[in-house]
């Protein structure tokens, strides 16, 4: 699925939200690859008890990953599905 290009500001500090409307945190960062401008993850901060139950991957600074491939639509939030987290 191929997600308009959005400006990292335009993509810090929003709500990440399952489909399913469960709180999973806030944007604090995302890894992209260099050379092309992929988004590869979303690194969340002020994650949800619901959020630490997923076991995602975490960051060096202990905080929960969203792979890209988890991310269904990026607008006023963005809206993760719950079945690609894993």
């Amino acid at each position: 699925m191929a997600i308009d290009k959005k400006a990292l500001n335009q993509i810090l500090s929003k709500l990440v939200v399952t489909k399913e409307g469960r709180r999973l945190g806030f944007v604090k960062d995302i890894t992209f690859e260099t050379r092309t401008g992929e988004l590869l993850q979303i690194v969340l901060k002020d994650a949800t008890a619901y959020t630490k139950n997923l076991n995602l991957e975490i960051s060096q600074e202990k905080e929960p990953i969203v792979p890209y491939n988890a991310i269904i639509a990026i607008g006023d939030f963005v809206v993760v599905s719950e079945e690609d987290l894993a």
